[in-house]
């Protein structure tokens, strides 16, 4: 019985296990208010290992963690030829290898029972050339010289005609359909762009939508810079658009980017063209079309150490924050959504996990980041690198600091509202887990920030929380045939690795082949704070002869050409390998704390623990030997 116990424990998500303040915020069943609401875009066949809809279901608990109250999902249609989920054969099917529409109506249940929206992913503008209408409705599409087109060159697609009414009641009873079937709350509308699809269209199936039923409401999100690009859809009805162009002014910044006046210039042009709107925006750093279309651009490629800071100013700023599928574990693998590439869950980057879900708890419990809450920048004296601002609702305030620099900076604020303020997001902790801190700030105060560092201060007086102490981090290789590298460095940031050898080049061992290789992964720290980082290669037939390691995504190279040893472990300022990391015991010793007849006293790196004390869920490592606290 104890280890089934043990078993089950061991299945739960992890949003059960954990529990801290930010937890409590976003685990809430209060229904948010559309102005705080933070929407996930989920490609189901990527999500999970098994790439269904009962698997992802499985872990809506942990979006609910993570503050997610909308879950779009990319098309869930049967594909085309091609496998694009933007080329789909039939409107009122789903992909088969996702499941059923029971299983689709399944999910949707259960988000709903976690007060959670699923928005459905639409593709109004056209088919995969093998879609069922082909034959049974030719008329349907539209022609040129008597043959199908079509749409931007895509040739695994046939273009709609909405100047055939049947093809327009037909699209409107598909919309109908997935409402009646699975109780579905909105729509994310691909390519609302196209001057093939009137304005008129959407002018009258919006409405009839949103009017289908009357104990429902029904959401639109148009793929389109509406209010700054296709404006000729400001009239359409939508509820939502893209700022395009915001996120493109993003990765233009990207990497390299260190200027505090650029990013308040991006802001500026896109609250302006805020004003005049009467829809939210969704504003975002990345989604499948940077993350695939573009060439595979990783957070860390199109923004290196700013991807941090970044979210951040995405989320305070303005409107409606999106996460794209796996972007809490970091961000740094493209997922090719044709071949529905399964996100990498092994890897872990708790700074931007904790960030996302600490912003997420932020959007949800203070009423000044609701979206209509105007932004006022703060005066910053002596440093062109730091940006802040406040948003202010009646009684609540926020205050959002920004480092963009490479190097650790001192700022003077003016003109603050004086008095008390709590730290709920600093990025020098947050890694290691969320906590507040009360501070008293005058109406001119100074700070001191590190670099590509961020604080968001909440004014008034909540409970102090500590963030946890971290567990020191003990290299372990897993395997006895894993090889791979430690990296130790007191400087936090952003470090990817290189490898090759007699194979011919690095391509013969990295995932990404193009520089500078593939990220490394954070795993703790030592006893003494420093950060330590670690990445395995591709298991091949030799071990490779040599390594680069580089960083902030460029040609800051820390070691370069160095030979490789099996399971090195190397330290800043040091060219040779300092340690050779043995194999793991392979042993794996799991512990159910909670139970006060189970008796257990043991040592774990020197922690007694018994029956009357409740050990914070971990992995704790000594001499080789693994142990999972439940």
């Amino acid at each position: 019985m104890k280890n089934l116990i043990i078993c089950l424990l061991a299945l739960m998500p992890i949003s059960m296990l954990a529990g801290d303040y930010v937890d409590d915020i976003n685990s809430s069943t209060i229904a948010r208010p559309s102005g705080q609401q933070v929407v996930y875009e989920m490609n189901v066949g990527a999500f999970t290992p098994e790439g269904t809809f009962s698997a992802a279901r499985q872990k809506l608990d942990d979006l609910k963690a993570l503050g997610v109250d909308i879950v779009w999902l990319m098309p869930i249609y049967p594909r085309g030829t091609s496998g694009s989920p933007y080329a789909a054969t039939n409107f009122q099917q789903t992909n088969p290898k996702y499941g059923t529409i029971d299983d689709l109506k399944s999910f949707v249940t259960r988000a709903h029972a976690l007060n959670m929206e699923v928005w459905l992913d639409w593709v109004p503008n056209h088919t995969a050339t093998n879609a069922d209408w082909v034959t049974t409705h030719p008329e349907y599409y539209a022609k040129s010289g008597g043959q199908m087109i079509h749409p931007n060159n895509y040739g695994d697609v046939w273009q709609l005609d909405y100047n055939n009414a049947g093809l327009v009641n037909a699209m409107n009873d598909c919309l109908k359909f997935w409402i009646d079937q699975c109780d579905i709350d909105g729509y994310r509308c691909d390519y609302v762009s196209s001057t093939r699809i009137p304005v008129s269209y959407w002018q009258t199936t919006i409405p009839l939508i949103k009017q289908y039923k009357t104990d429902k409401n029904i959401t639109f999100l148009g793929e389109a810079d509406i209010a700054q690009d296709v404006t000729r859809l400001k009239t359409a009805g939508f509820d939502y658009d893209y700022a395009w162009q915001f996120q493109g002014n993003l990765a233009n910044y990207g990497s390299a980017g260190n200027a505090s006046a650029r990013l308040k210039a991006f802001a500026n042009t896109l609250l302006d063209a805020s004003k005049n709107v009467d829809f939210g925006r969704m504003l975002y750093v990345t989604n499948h079309d940077q993350n695939f279309n573009d060439g595979g651009k990783t957070l860390t490629k199109m923004y290196g150490s700013n991807r941090y800071p970044l979210t951040v100013f995405a989320y305070t700023l303005y409107g409606m924050p999106l996460i794209y599928n796996g972007q809490e574990t970091g961000g740094n693998q493209i997922l090719d959504y044709f071949a529905d590439t399964k996100i990498d869950w092994s890897t872990k980057d708790a700074k931007m996990c904790n960030t996302i879900r600490t912003l997420t708890a932020l959007k949800h419990a203070i009423p000044a980041l609701d979206n209509s809450t105007p932004v006022e920048w703060v005066t910053v004296t002596n440093n062109s690198s730091v940006l802040a601002y406040t948003r202010k609702s009646g009684d609540s305030q926020v205050l959002v600091l920004l480092n963009m620099a490479t190097s650790d900076s001192n700022a003077t604020l003016t003109g603050l509202d004086a008095g008390d303020w709590s730290l709920w997001l600093n990025s020098e902790t947050i890694a290691q887990g969320t906590g507040r801190k009360q501070q008293t700030f005058g109406a001119t105060q100074p700070f001191t920030i590190e670099a590509k560092g961020y604080r968001v201060f909440v004014k008034g007086n909540y409970s102090e929380e500590e963030p946890p102490v971290p567990e020191a981090y003990t290299p372990v290789l897993e395997s006895d045939d894993e090889i791979s590298i430690f990296f130790e460095t007191p400087v936090s940031s952003s470090y990817s690795a290189w490898v090759w050898g007699n194979l011919g080049g690095g391509e013969a061992y990295c995932t990404n082949t193009s520089w500078p290789g593939d990220a490394m992964t954070f795993m703790g720290q030592t006893a003494t704070g420093a950060n330590i980082y670690k990445y395995t290669i591709k298991k091949v037939n030799e071990t490779p002869q040599y390594l680069i390691i580089s960083k902030d995504n460029g040609n800051t190279k820390i070691y370069d050409g160095v030979d490789f040893v099996n399971h090195g472990y190397y330290v800043e300022g040091n060219g040779i390998p300092t340690q050779v990391i043995s194999a793991s015991s392979g042993i794996e010793e799991t512990f159910l704390m909670s139970h006060p007849s189970n008796g257990h006293i043991f040592t774990i790196s020197g922690q007694m623990v018994d029956n009357k004390q409740i050990l914070r869920p971990g992995i704790y490592i000594q001499n080789g030997r693994k142990f999972i606290i439940k």
